[in-house]
């Protein structure tokens, strides 16, 4: 396709018509893999002559068609001809300098991809553009594209503390792009940076300039520091540069006004990279303990010349807002980061000394007070006041939250000449507010006063004379704002009180008023007053000794708290919530349906806000994935009520229904644990429940292996809960269904051994349930089982496989037998079974089938082999089955006795949903501990009368005493089974 007619196309792709911009998209996917597609759509994005439009909706198209189709992944058709992608690399580089900023972010996304995927191996002449670049007039370019290079090798995200924590165990040839960027480039960005600062009155543009140079010495410097600048010379000059920037002025021609505007002003930009890459290489050197070798002598030149000066700068920096300058925010917080850790190093703590009263009181409580900027949110748009308040995110950007964590970090490090002087301070403002009338009470340092009671609750707790006035402080300076006419001060009353809700009350009223405040006060009439009462309500409910303080206001709570949840998506409320139901359990079985539905709803309004923020972090999905736990501690709490999942499940379905398929991806594991809950807690599986089944199994073909663990537990819930069903029903035929999913587990080569756990544990599931009624299934599975034993390396699933053998041969011995035999592995199968079964470790305890379940499963399935006729099993094998048969029910019979006495001291609940929590249950198997194998199969005395002939024919002296002794312990078990099936019958009767 020409250029002009492309353009055509593209024009159609922004018409306001629908049919037309339909029609428009779908040329270009027609198109889209064309010989030279994405080479004329460059050539558009960078024609000045093009409608802007149509150039910025090419570069869209041409950075999402890179960004899916560049770097495929390896069992993928490669789309792109190798042509297309030399041309496009070729050209990219010159282009991205030439184009607008709107279309550039465009380009650089594409180029972050393309870098990402080819360099160093498929674009070995990049580096070399960039030098000669940085050489000549395209300076901005080079820099521009240098940025994204150096950036491949900067964590990001999640990744940040794992690649750091790794970082000594990554290799030189892992770690030799960056060691050849830095050191072919570093000469020449040194070389423009010094130019750089020595221009009078430089222009914007030369803070872009220097902002790029810091972003790339941000990412090169963040694992480790290049070997280059070990060089004292080098670093030094660098450090001057930096030194240099970070003291200079920000020009104040041209600054905005606008103060949103403001701090992403270029020179202010420059100020923050430089006091992150000051405080970045403070907090790697600036622990002389924490250095190896290596690196020693480089942190005590780091320390000895540029820490201290680094200080002083900063101080000087934070002076300016004392004196009612401007730094932006993320300034402020850095800087006093970099104080906070300078707290507890002498040298640098002699350093802060004689300034830091006035850093203390002058600067830093000033910023924890109530501001203009914070009055003007809290009325304009409250919503987005709460969002900040409770955004950990904000927290990395606030200057009062760091100004409350050097507090914090200054009472705790220096608490002994800092902490009274701080008290005295607060309880000053404390006197002058409750002196003042009404009209000129000083609200906002009360408010900051209040804030930094919170914040040094933990010191308050533990550090005499303080620790036994915080009652009277309560009653006296907190309390009453509970009434302010002042909503922030409200809010913050509730914070405090919350925070303090633990400490022992020498009057319980006193508790007891704490308590109806905060739940008046999630009446107020101010948004965030109500937040901030919800969330102080959480401590007060964990505090509580007394259920019965709570218990008369518990509907107006729950009315209160569905209110809020109508108003604010917040991850925070819904742990209040799990808080409240986690300590009233059975008690919200009446509230259990409205609760589920209100969480139901505030789950799909979250979902929805989600989806419009297109953004996995956003408050919204954060807060959906709160309401699904929510929905769980509910269902969890009322375990012993089946009724009530009948009543909650027409609410949860839809968000199963919907929220199994790949758009509950982000919230899968949550929803899979709702299906848990319902299909091991309900009375029945109905038919609609049993609809998910196809639902999971399609998630688990096509995107959802990772969460095969999860996917086993409600598979297993089906199976053993729903046998009947599982065995009868055609359409879905879920018995193929199962099949087809595990043989196809089973059988790929490309999944590791502990990603097929679940496989084997679903076949044990199938043997120990459906007893008689699979026999066509045997030897499928069976099959597929020694075809992956074969190839098992890891001894934990070569158990496993023993174990589900033993399951086969409980579900009938001599079909199994017969089926090893046929397919010539009985003898190695049984040789590796009694193998595994005797292996100890050096501290002589057994190695390999160490849990109660492991070691019921095998003697449930050696203890059929013993009910085989002779001449299946020779005299010699029965011998073997039988001593290992023998030392196993003894070891069991130990360790069930073990359990039961720590379970009784423990006093723990039987009736918890042990199925499928811990790996100290038995999720996979439904066979009862006290009716295990000879102990109760058929209820047949002849069993132990067997046990015991079989003795005296085949064994030694030593294993008769022990058959005598098992045999015993059986008659003894079933006499107690017995005894409670008929106390159970008779409770059953007279309910």
């Amino acid at each position: 396709m020409d250029l002009p007619s492309l353009a055509v196309i593209l024009q159609a792709a922004l018409s306001p018509n629908p049919d037309e911009r339909k029609a428009g998209e779908q040329s270009l996917n027609q198109f889209q893999f064309a010989p030279q597609h994405l080479v004329r759509l460059l050539q558009i994005i960078v024609d000045n002559n093009c409608d802007m439009g149509v150039r910025q909706v090419a570069s869209i198209h041409f950075k999402n068609f890179v960004a899916k189709n560049w770097s495929p992944d390896s069992d993928t058709q490669q789309k792109i001809l190798q042509s297309d992608k030399d041309l496009v690399r070729d050209h990219i580089l010159m282009f991205v300098t030439q184009v607008p900023p709107l279309l550039r972010v465009q380009l650089g996304e594409c180029l972050k991809t393309i870098i990402h995927a080819d360099y160093p191996e498929q674009w070995p002449r990049l580096l070399d553009w960039v030098k000669h670049n940085l050489q000549d007039q395209q300076v901005y370019g080079a820099l521009f594209v240098l940025r994204i290079l150096a950036r491949k090798y900067e964590p990001t995200g999640a990744m940040l503390t794992i690649t750091f924590c790794l970082r000594r165990f990554k290799s030189d040839e892992e770690r030799t792009p960056v060691y050849r960027i830095v050191d072919e480039t570093f000469p020449h960005l040194l070389n423009i940076f010094s130019r750089l600062v020595q221009i009078v009155n430089p222009s914007l543009e030369i803070a872009d300039l220097i902002k790029l140079i810091c972003k790339i010495f941000w990412s090169s410097i963040y694992l480790e520091i290049p070997k280059l600048l070990f060089d004292q010379n080098i670093f030094n000059a660098w450090m001057i540069l930096f030194l240099n920037v970070l003291e200079r002025p920000v020009p104040t021609e041209g600054q905005p006004v606008d103060p949103d505007v403001r701090k992403s002003w270029g020179w202010w930009k420059v100020k923050k990279w430089t006091v992150h890459i000051l405080n970045r290489l403070y907090t790697r050197f600036g622990d002389l303990k924490l250095q190896n070798p290596e690196t020693r002598a480089f942190a005590q030149m780091f320390q000895k010349h540029y820490a201290g000066k680094i200080l002083e700068c900063h101080l000087n920096l934070l002076n300016v807002i004392r004196v009612g300058g401007y730094l932006p925010d993320r300034v402020i917080n850095l800087i006093l980061q970099y104080l906070s850790n300078s707290i507890s190093r002498n040298s640098m703590y002699a350093l802060l000394q004689p300034r830091l009263d006035v850093l203390l009181f002058e600067i830093v409580f000033p910023l924890m007070c109530f501001s203009d900027n914070d009055q003007k949110l809290w009325e304009e748009d409250p919503h987005e006041y709460v969002r900040k308040g409770y955004d950990i995110i904000e927290d990395l950007y606030s200057p009062r939250t760091a100004s409350m964590d050097f507090v914090s970090e200054l009472v705790r490090k220096r608490g002994k000449e800092n902490l009274h002087k701080f008290i005295q301070f607060i309880v000053e403002i404390f006197r002058r507010y409750d002196e003042a009338s009404i009209e000129s009470k000083p609200y906002r340092q009360k408010d900051g006063a209040l804030l930094a009671i919170g914040a040094l609750c933990d010191k308050l707790k533990q550090t005499e004379p303080y620790k036994s006035e915080l009652e009277r402080m309560l009653v006296q300076h907190v309390f009453p704002e509970f009434n302010s006419p002042v909503g922030h001060l409200r809010a913050k009353a509730a914070w405090v009180a919350g925070q303090y809700a633990h400490i022992t009350f020498s009057d319980q009223n006193n508790f007891r008023k704490a308590l109806h405040c905060v739940v008046s006060r999630m009446q107020d009439s101010e948004l965030p007053v109500r937040v901030d009462s919800v969330f102080a309500l959480r401590s007060f409910i964990e505090a509580c000794k007394d259920l019965n303080e709570i218990r008369p206001i518990l509907p107006q709570l729950l009315d209160e708290f569905f209110k809020l949840m109508n108003e604010v998506e917040n991850e925070d409320l819904v742990f209040t919530l799990e808080t409240i139901v986690d300590k009233f359990g059975e008690e919200m079985a009446p509230y259990a349906l409205g609760l589920c539905q209100n969480l139901a709803a505030a789950f799909w309004r979250c979902m929805n806000s989600a989806e419009a923020d297109d953004e996995a972090d956003d408050p919204g999905a954060l807060a959906a994935v709160g309401c699904l736990r929510a929905i769980s501690t509910i269902l969890e709490s009322v375990s012993r009520l089946p009724h009530l999942f009948v009543q909650v499940e027409p609410t949860l379905l839809p968000i199963m229904q919907r929220m199994l398929t790949t758009d509950g991806q982000e919230v899968f594991e949550e929803v899979l644990e709702i299906v848990s809950y319902m299909t091991f807690f309900s009375p029945s599986i109905s038919l609609e429940m049993w609809s998910l089944w196809p639902v999971m199994m399609e998630a688990l073909a096509d995107w959802a292996i990772d969460f095969f663990p999860n996917i086993l537990v409600p598979l297993d819930n089906y199976i053993s809960r729903g046998t009947a069903h599982f065995l009868t029903c055609k359409d879905p035929d879920y018995q193929q269904s199962l099949w087809n999913m595990v043989s196809s587990i089973m059988a790929d080569k490309d999944m590791e051994d502990n990603d097929i756990v679940p496989a084997p544990k679903l076949i044990e599931v199938v043997f120990q349930n459906c007893r008689g009624q699979v026999d066509h299934w045997v030897e499928p599975y069976l099959r597929i089982t020694v075809e992956r034993l074969n190839r098992t390396q890891k001894t934990y699933l070569k158990c496993l496989f023993m174990q589900l053998i033993a399951d086969a041969l409980y579900y009938n011995a001599a079909l199994t037998l017969s089926i090893l035999q046929k397919l010539g592995v009985a003898s190695e199968i049984f040789h590796l079974w009694f193998f595994l079964l005797s292996q100890v470790k050096k501290s002589g305890l057994r190695a390999n089938f160490k849990r109660e379940h492991e070691k019921k499963v095998c003697c449930l399935g050696l203890i059929s082999l013993l009910a085989l006729p002779a001449d299946q099993l020779p005299g010699e094998a029965l011998g073997r089955v039988f001593r290992a048969t023998l030392d196993l029910l003894v070891a069991y019979k130990d360790q069930v006795a073990e359990a039961a006495k720590e379970e009784e001291a423990e006093a723990e609940d039987d009736d918890d949903m042990d199925g499928f929590q811990t790996d100290d249950d038995d999720e996979d198997g439904n066979v009862d501990d006290k009716e295990m194998g000879i102990l109760a199969d058929d209820g047949d005395e002849a069993d132990t009368l067997t046990l015991r002939k079989l003795a005296e024919q085949t064994l030694e002296f030593n294993y008769q005493a022990l058959a005598n002794g098992v045999a015993q312990h059986a008659e003894q078990r079933r006499v107690e089974i017995e005894k409670e099936k008929l106390e159970k019958a008779s409770a059953a009767t007279a309910t």
